[in-house]
């Protein structure tokens, strides 16, 4: 017999005689007997977990172009500038337009002098009314040629169409654009969207307004919380995958368009029967805990597993609540051996016969 077996059971004749002076116990332990720590299996309240990878897209995006091809006359903003909308980003050059406008001007009041005109001689029945309908047209023709001089100067001057942050500045004054040049990118990142799919099977457990944490890798550790916004009406035939998305407040301006998001859709609780995992044994298919019987011994009991997360695995099937369990040190049990309450360090340090070291563990 070991010396640390000899130890044991002179502990046992101790507290037998005299009791122990820290508290009550479940009695001697039997000579043999391995220290190992316990949990009685409970209960407990749940949240199951979908994991996608998503995708972050801005709230509004926009990439800034001219209508017209013209020469830059001046840049109004730097590369990362935050513009509010409406704010003037680049001017082109409009001289020739300046001044087909205020040619368009002066003939849009003579037309309105001699409308007035008419309607004096008409009124004079000096002409004959049907001439009124003349100069009236032509009053209005003339507005006309005002207001698209107008609109055409008003496409040199580029403003910013809702607030937001600007991405690299892609032009210089004095570049000639065309419709279609790219001057700069434009994204409102207050809040952004994330899209992720998950497979159709989960469709009926998806709503709007449910929780969801992102995490970048750019950010180890730092979960992010926003909630679904909506979920697309369509299943993508190929993938069989429908398309969620999620909305994230962003004011640190952290996550940023195009940027891979791991994502986790929380579900709605349930009571679910959770112990440690590390109290799970698997060995070849089967999957079996150490059951604690009323004699201090222990039997392997086999058990169906759910999810497993955060170091916990869900019984399915195999356990019922109050079962007491053995947690660490399963490493050194065999069924039908009895057991004793001990510490972590008690379990992880008491050494493992060589016989039983050599025989592994029963199936």
């Amino acid at each position: 017999m070991s010396l640390r077996l000899l130890g044991i059971a002179f502990a046992c004749v101790l507290s037998a005689c005299g009791g122990s002076a820290q508290g009550p116990s479940r009695g001697p332990a039997a000579p043999g007997a391995v220290p190992v720590t316990t949990t009685v299996v409970e209960s407990r309240q749940w949240n199951d977990t979908l994991a996608a990878l998503g995708t972050v897209n801005a709230r509004e995006s926009v990439t800034i172009t001219a209508k017209v091809s013209e020469t830059v006359q001046r840049v109004h903003f730097e590369s990362g500038d935050r513009v509010a909308a409406g704010d003037v980003l680049v001017t082109l050059s409009g001289n020739q337009q300046q001044a087909t406008l205020r040619a368009a001007e002066a003939a849009a009041r003579e037309a309105e002098q001699q409308y007035v005109r008419g309607n004096e001689l008409v009124g004079q029945q000096l002409i004959a009314r049907a001439s009124i309908d003349t100069l009236r047209a032509n009053r209005e023709s003339a507005r006309a040629q005002v207001a698209e001089m107008r609109a055409n100067i008003g496409d040199r001057t580029i403003r910013a169409p809702f607030a937001g942050v600007l991405g690299l500045r892609q032009v210089s004054p004095g570049a000639l654009v065309t419709p279609g040049t790219a001057i700069a990118t434009l994204d409102d990142i207050a809040s952004v969207y994330v899209d992720f799919p998950l497979p159709e099977v989960r469709l009926a457990s998806i709503a709007p307004g449910q929780r969801v944490f992102g995490r970048s890798a750019a950010y180890p550790g730092a979960d992010i919380e926003g909630e679904v916004q909506i979920v697309d009406s369509r299943i993508d035939p190929d993938t069989r995958a429908v398309t969620v998305r999620a909305k994230f407040a962003n004011p640190q301006m952290r996550l940023r368009p195009g940027m891979l998001i791991q994502v986790r859709l929380e579900q709605q609780q349930r009571q679910a029967l959770m112990i440690p995992e590390i109290a799970v044994i698997q060995v070849g298919r089967d999957t079996f805990v150490y059951r604690v019987l009323e004699d201090e011994t222990v039997e392997q009991t086999p058990v169906t597993i759910g999810v497993r997360r955060e170091g916990l695995a869900e019984i399915v099937n195999g356990l019922e609540p109050g079962t007491r369990i053995v947690v660490d040190g399963t490493g050194k049990l065999r069924p039908g051996m009895t057991i004793v309450e001990g510490t972590v360090q008690e379990a992880k340090s008491q050494p493992v016969d060589e016989g039983e070291a050599a025989g592994g563990a029963a199936p």
